[in-house]
């Protein structure tokens, strides 16, 4: 392997990065025995802070080792379209009135099954986001379903006092459902858009090589997840008062949750829709909750850190992906997603010349299979985080619980993709 000096130091800042992730809950409890210095500890404790953190002292080190126009010139290439999309889709689909459509045709939906099936509603509501709304994801985009479905969670599971099991199985469950869940199009997932247009992948060919057996281990998931915790699940209250959202300001919030997808590669287009949806809601706040900016921006500092930490690792990744067999790579991508984007990791096995169709299949195969296993293995995973980690024990994730939570699931997603 060839490097300069600059790529290994950037590897070993990315590896202190991932393992930064690892350690987020130790930053908090720092923080309880230095008050006086509690802000920076909770700071670093953040996990969407983790490589936005890091990036900065990348440039500051390419900075020293060569100046100041390389930095700025590193940072000035990398793409930031994904980031910013993802804290576009976050803002409009957590709105209230999303949030409210998506609910009352799960609500729907489940009243049907319950009077078929006979069953609870909570278990029925759960079975239901964790299974239809990863595969919305293939239309709306993953980050988009990933709001939802966080936000359904969070008040179905998160808001209740919970058991850890419930907790992490939960959000291994989603996590996995959603990386596999927007495969059955060739634009909903990070790892299948980096590679798409390279390849010649359209829609009738990812529904054909990963539609039926990303359905299935969804379903799977969801079911064993419901059987396990159905116990523990509250029902939801009866509301006396239902809440009534005009017809019109859903459609139009719709409308730009369609247009921020349609033109997801577009960043000054779908910046304008955002701001334009801003002022809507500004001047018609009546049926409007307060905007998810915060942990938007957090989820979108998490991704522009990780753009700028992993345009140095091509060094050591490509050369590993090249002399692998297409049942290697499948196993080899799933354990590298665990700790690096598993879009950047299909990125750079497009860059790889004259691989198989074999190939192809087992490298984003086995990215989106491994998908769940870390906060930072899949590019949707830090909006439910975001969203859901105050209801955690301290505010704090614990990334080793939630890696052995996601294997189940995880092995479930392998069994479909490698035997169906």
């Amino acid at each position: 392997m060839n490097f300069t000096p600059t790529e290994l130091g950037a590897s070993v800042i990315f590896a202190i990065a991932v393992l930064h992730t690892f350690c987020t809950s130790y930053f908090e409890v720092l923080a309880k025995k230095s008050p006086r210095h509690a802000g920076l500890w909770h700071l670093l404790g953040e996990v969407e802070i983790v490589f936005g953190f890091w990036a900065a002292i990348l440039i500051l080190f390419i900075w020293l080792v060569s100046d100041l126009a390389a930095a700025k010139e590193y940072a000035n290439k990398r793409n930031f379209t994904e980031p910013l999309f993802v804290f576009a889709i976050m803002v409009v689909a957590g709105s209230k009135p999303i949030l409210h459509f998506a609910t009352q045709l799960l609500q729907s939906l489940g009243k049907a099954i319950q009077l078929a099936f006979r069953t609870k509603q909570a278990p029925t509501l759960y079975f239901l986001t964790l299974s239809m709304t990863p595969l919305l994801g293939s239309l709306i985009t993953e980050p988009a379903a990933m709001t939802l479905a966080a936000f359904l969670l969070r008040d179905l599971v998160y808001r209740h006092k919970c058991s850890t099991p419930l907790l992490y199985g939960t959000l291994g469950a989603l996590f996995v459902n959603i990386s596999i869940g927007g495969t059955l199009t060739n634009f909903a997932a990070p790892p299948v858009l980096m590679v798409a247009s390279t390849w010649n992948w359209d829609t009738p060919f990812m529904f054909a090589n990963f539609g039926l057996e990303a359905t299935i281990a969804i379903f799977i998931n969801a079911t064993v997840a419901t059987l396990l915790f159905h116990k523990q699940l509250i029902e939801p209250e009866s509301q006396s008062k239902t809440t009534r959202i005009p017809l019109a300001i859903t459609a139009i919030h719709l409308l730009f949750l369609a247009g921020i997808v349609l033109f997801a590669h577009d960043p000054v287009i779908f910046t304008w829709l955002l701001l334009f949806f801003i002022g809507f809601i500004t001047a018609y706040p009546k049926h409007q909750s307060p905007l998810i900016l915060r942990e938007a921006l957090l989820v979108g500092f998490f991704l522009a850190g990780l753009v700028v930490l992993g345009g140095l690792q091509g060094w050591w990744l490509q050369p590993i992906l090249e002399v692998m067999s297409p049942t290697a790579v499948f196993y080899g991508s799933l354990a590298l997603t665990a700790i690096t984007d598993n879009a950047a990791l299909t990125y750079l096995g497009s860059l790889v010349q004259g691989t198989s169709p074999e190939f192809k299949l087992a490298l984003v195969g086995g990215a989106v299979a491994g998908g769940g296993l870390t906060v930072i293995a899949n590019a949707p995973n830090p909006a439910g985080l975001a969203i859901l980690r105050s209801h955690f024990p301290n505010a704090a994730v614990s990334a080793g619980l939630l890696f052995v939570a996601a294997i189940p699931p995880t092995i479930v997603a392998i069994l479909a993709l490698r035997l169906l």
